[in-house]
């Protein structure tokens, strides 16, 4: 069986988390710099053979300068010394059109094996002659289990940060050609 390797297409995917302020209200963020590659065996992406995932937490944006900086600073993800979020799949379970995708997370060097739930959207040929597939993956975490433990409490007692993050991606993958993928390769032997 050949391999197809599969990178992600940034200009059509998006991750992005939410989390409860006050315990009242929902705050979206978004990592706007990220990398998804995958290899299958065959055409099929039922056949996924291996998967990996990387947000930059210096792209990190939730609409306010302030809380981004303090997201990024050692009371959360310590990007000073973690740059990355990362992901490795280990199991992609299908049924249907969708599945589980059971990986390793690492968030802040701690690292934890975590189900996320995946919906194949479909595999298409684009005018470019590029064929591509689209996932939505959705899932949640506990931020204190990853050492994400920052908290606070107003004087009304209400929590100013949840601890359950929830975590989406709609995601749309560029499957590489022969020659695609022989250039990657000479780029990445360069470095």
């Amino acid at each position: 069986m050949k391999k197809n390797k599969w990178l992600v297409d940034p200009a059509h995917s998006e991750v992005y988390f939410k989390v409860k302020h006050l315990m009242i209200t929902t705050v979206t963020g978004y990592f706007r710099k990220f990398n998804v590659e995958a290899y299958t065996e065959d055409d099929d992406l039922a056949t996924i053979s291996g998967i990996g995932f990387t947000a930059n937490i210096d792209s990190i944006d939730t609409n306010n300068v302030q809380r981004d900086e303090h997201l990024k600073s050692s009371d959360f993800f310590n990007a000073h010394e973690n740059e990355h979020i990362k992901f490795v799949g280990l199991q992609y379970e299908t049924f249907g059109n969708g599945g589980t995708l059971s990986g390793n997370l690492t968030i802040r060097g701690i690292t934890k094996l975590i189900i996320v739930n995946v919906e194949f959207g479909g595999i298409v040929v684009d005018g470019y002659g590029q064929t591509k597939a689209g996932f939505t993956v959705n899932g949640k975490l506990s931020r204190k289990e990853f050492g994400l433990t920052w908290g606070s409490v107003t004087e009304a007692g209400n929590v100013v940060v949840g601890d359950e993050v929830k975590f989406f991606a709609e995601i749309q993958m560029i499957k590489q050609t022969q020659k695609q993928s022989e250039k990657l390769v000479a780029l990445e032997n360069e470095e």
